[in-house]
């Protein structure tokens, strides 16, 4: 294959070479007969003996140049102003050196002969090149009109729509027709992109989409802040086309806007916010050489802070998990990605006190990710005494061989539904808040909890659930109308925790702020219509009711605990509540044995602990 594209590029150049040979001749005949009025009789014998004597070294020397400019290398059906000003300058450079060449070889030639033909070897040799591309977008563009299968709406009609629009009509391969463009600047409405009309703004999608039969619409605006983009594709949505957008105004900057690099519309898209910008040079700097260990390394979020971990140069990192098959996964991701890493991946129960004060007396972490918990509010309402057991007492056992063994800090991952509980879950974390505040004031260990809200695409959250009720043709089940919930991705969940552990000096509970919160219903709706249906049309959204446990909205912070920002703005810390730690030194042994014995007072003993703590059975 590739000694094949060889010969047709040095056909090609032999082609070129030999039309430049006559594009020669041409230019000299032409000059000649242009100065005496086309009328061969009156040249002079001694004119047509001098272009003829010199016409051999013309041609090399006039080749020479154009290899050195490299009018022989240049993708024509993609030449551009560029490649139009190599061919001028190469003209006047191989015009320049015939002046001379005959000047010193005295061929006499009439002056204006010269200008003549550098102004007929450039139309000559651009004709050649621009023809070329001319005739490739005319058979090319009707062939592909013929196969289009896709009207497109771009919007954005700015640097990136330009870029964008320009491959897209350039690449014969897409089967895409730009049917029209849309921008907000009035200015712009009704002037004329690259010969495609920009027919309105945002508002006036919906109308257009229709008007021109829009298959799919592409949002070519990676410079606008996320509430604007998250706008933009919600007006998007309701014309039931296909979605795709740019991922970012680094492209732009970088130059590597494309149409390899759009992707389809997440649901992330439409949260309207901006991403949390961490700083990973600290965080490489914190982690760098250390002895680090994931708890519950297998899960949706162990799994991401392992991935982080592993890419900042720790001296070993453990992972810890009771599920074999996602510590499994995970091992063989990191081994191919980071061979050279020392990975340790154990199966183990944090309940087990003797297994986890052997893992930490033999590797010693520096670092400890607690992320290992029981977090599935519903199943855990029917299990309480297995929620107590793996994330309160896993936690404690877990948090005591951390200080028996020297860990430095210790950072718990924690969750918006500890704030103000109606679930045993909740209330289980706000238990282990507690602990890692007791804690932290009885050891030389550093404890931090990091608190944070739903995370989009984690293992049993909403958006998996509903693309899989979508697939299967509905209906999707929505447990209130009214029902709100904070969100954040997981990359951001993670860089949270990681930003936590650089800056906790111990005892505090790290919160993100994450925005406006959403309506699960609302979120419904957009992932079915990024799946190309209509809510309650195509794809039906029942409600089941508030399961056992669930509350209509999710607090960050209680009232008492108030807030203080860090250097990062968009991360807080709230203020530990104070409490009896001798009490609750003494509340968690008779939990312990309440839990044991799988006894129904659990919940009870609970509300001991956490006073906020409401159970509710709506």
């Amino acid at each position: 294959m590739k000694n094949q594209s060889n010969v047709q590029l040095l056909i090609r150049k032999i082609a070129l070479i030999s039309y430049d040979v006559v594009a020669v001749f041409m230019a000299s005949a032409l000059g000649l007969l242009s100065r005496f009025d086309f009328q061969i009789n009156n040249i002079d014998s001694k004119y047509l003996l001098a272009v003829k004597e010199y016409f051999i070294i013309n041609v090399v020397i006039t080749i020479l140049i154009f290899l050195l400019l490299r009018l022989y290398n240049s993708l024509w059906q993609y030449a551009s102003v560029s490649e139009l000003e190599n061919i001028i300058i190469a003209c006047l450079l191989a015009a320049a050196s015939q002046i001379v060449g005959m000047y010193i070889r005295d061929c006499r030639v009439p002056v204006s002969y010269h200008f003549i033909y550098y102004i007929c070897l450039t139309v000559l040799v651009i004709g050649s090149r621009f023809v070329y591309r001319f005739l490739r977008n005319v058979i090319g563009g009707k062939q592909k009109q013929k196969v289009a299968r896709h009207r497109v709406m771009v919007v954005g009609a700015g640097d990136a729509g330009n870029v964008l629009v320009r491959e897209m009509m350039s690449s014969g391969f897409l089967q895409k027709k730009i049917c029209c463009l849309i921008d907000d600047d009035p200015m712009k409405i009704g002037s004329y992109f690259r010969g495609i009309e920009i027919v309105g703004n945002r508002q006036d999608i919906p109308e257009m989409a229709k008007k021109y039969d829009i298959d799919e619409i592409i949002v070519a605006m990676p410079s606008v802040s996320a509430q604007e983009r998250g706008e933009i594709l919600r007006i998007c949505q309701n014309t039931g086309c296909e979605l795709k957008t740019l991922p970012g105004m680094y492209q732009l900057v970088n130059g590597e806007i494309s149409v390899s690099r759009l992707r389809n519309v997440e649901i992330e898209d439409l949260l309207g916010r901006e991403s949390i910008k961490i700083d990973l040079t600290s965080i490489m700097d914190y982690v760098r050489g250390k002895v680090v260990m994931v708890t519950g390394g297998g899960g949706s979020i162990g799994s991401e802070l392992c991935r982080q971990i592993a890419g900042h140069g720790p001296q070993t990192l453990i992972i810890v998990d009771i599920y074999e098959n996602n510590a499994y996964e995970i091992q063989q991701e990191l081994k191919r990605k980071y061979p050279a890493l020392d990975l340790v991946v154990l199966i183990a129960s944090v309940r087990n006190t003797h297994r986890m004060e052997t893992i930490f007396e033999t590797y010693h972490p520096q670092i400890v990710y607690h992320a290992a918990a029981h977090k599935h509010v519903p199943l855990m309402e029917v299990s309480p005494n297995e929620a107590i057991k793996n994330n309160v007492f896993g936690t404690l056992k877990t948090a005591k061989a951390a200080v028996k063994y020297g860990t430095k800090r210790f950072v718990l991952i924690s969750t918006d539904k500890a704030v103000n509980p109606t679930n045993i879950m909740g209330a289980s974390k706000r238990i282990c808040e507690m602990i890692i505040q007791m804690m932290n004031s009885q050891s030389d260990t550093e404890f931090v909890a990091v608190r944070f809200g739903n995370v989009l695409g984690s293992n049993g959250s909403v958006i998996p659930l509903f693309k899989k009720q979508i697939e299967e043709g509905g209906p999707v089940t929505v447990t209130h109308p009214d029902i709100i919930r904070y969100f954040m991705t997981i990359p951001e969940a993670v860089s949270l925790v990681l930003q936590a552990g650089v800056l906790a000096q111990g005892g505090e509970i790290f919160v993100l702020d994450m925005g406006e919160p959403v309506k699960i219903l609302d979120l419904a709706k957009n992932l079915i219509r990024l799946s190309g249906y209509h809510p309650f049309e195509d794809i039906d959204i029942k409600f089941t009711g508030l399961r056992p446990g669930e509350k209509l909205y999710e607090e960050l912070l209680m009232a008492e605990e108030g807030m203080k920002e860090t250097a990062n703005k968009l991360i807080h810390i709230g203020k530990p509540i104070e409490f009896d730690e001798e009490q609750f030194k003494r509340q968690l042994d008779e939990l312990m044995i309440v839990a044991n014995s799988d006894s129904e007072d659990i919940r009870e003993k609970v509300r001991e602990i956490v006073p906020t703590y409401v159970v509710r059975h709506e």
